[in-house]
Formats: structure tokens, C-alpha cells, sequence
């Protein structure tokens, strides 16, 4: 009997354990995906998702290009648009002239749109994490 009950707890713990890794937290995930050198420029890819409930209506992020040498090449703005609760979407955006071998790392630098029903402006930059399946690195 006791011995039941041991094994029916500790299924219950795993089963809660489980489901709280698979929860999405409240915030922005932001993955650099691929980086690809096309006719017009350098092709950057993002793997994005929001863990809010409600989704996100619009992000737009400051964005900084350092070169290999760590020097600023470019400052500017990303638009990833919406992006629904707990679904990932794909965002890719071309860097005219830009060459990608010369990219060492991207910097998220802030958050300058960020809408978010019932949440206010900050809420986009405080829950962001950001990763990189390249080797340009992605900061923020």
C-alpha cells in the first residue's frame, strides 16, 4: 500500500514538473536562425516567439550590425510585427550591401514599439532572451 501511494506521488511530481517545462514564459524569444549571403545583401533569419497569452500586436527592435572587429556598421529597426501566443514565426530581413562574412554580432539594443494588450511599453525589452544557431553572435 504504501508503496503505491510512494509511486503515485512521485508520478504526480514528474507530471507537475513536466508541465511546468512546458509552460512558455511571459516574454519575447528572439533566435538568430540562419545567416545567408543573397544577391542584395546579407539575409538574416529569426526563429521568434511570444509567451504572452495574449500575444503581441507589434515589436519593432533597435538594432545594432558589429563587424568581426567589433565596429558598429549599422543602427536600425526591425520590424517583427505580431506575433501570436505560444506560436513560432519566422521573420527574415536583408542587409543591403552588407556582406556576411563581415557580421560578427547583432545587438538588440531596445525595444522602440512594443504593443502588447493590457501590458505596458516595457514589457517587450524586460522579458527578451535571444540566441544564436550561427556563428553571428546575438546580443541583447
Amino acid at each position: 500500500m504504501r508503496l503505491a501511494m510512494f509511486t503515485a506521488g512521485l508520478m504526480t511530481l514528474a507530471t507537475n514538473a513536466h508541465a511546468e517545462d512546458t509552460t512558455p514564459s511571459a516574454g519575447i524569444s528572439v533566435e538568430l536562425n540562419t545567416v545567408g549571403q543573397v544577391e542584395a545583401g546579407c539575409q538574416l533569419t529569426f526563429l521568434t516567439s511570444s509567451g504572452y497569452e495574449q500575444g503581441i500586436e507589434q515589436v519593432v527592435f533597435e538594432t545594432v550590425l558589429i563587424d568581426t572587429d567589433g565596429a558598429v556598421t549599422l543602427l536600425t529597426l526591425f520590424d517583427f510585427g505580431a506575433l501570436p501566443p505560444a506560436r513560432p514565426r519566422v521573420r527574415q530581413f536583408v542587409i543591403p550591401g552588407q556582406e556576411c562574412s563581415a557580421l560578427g554580432r547583432i545587438l538588440i539594443n531596445g525595444v522602440t514599439t512594443c504593443s502588447v494588450p493590457g501590458k505596458d511599453d516595457g514589457v517587450c525589452a524586460a522579458g527578451l532572451t535571444v540566441s544564436s544557431r550561427t556563428d553571428v553572435e546575438l546580443i541583447g
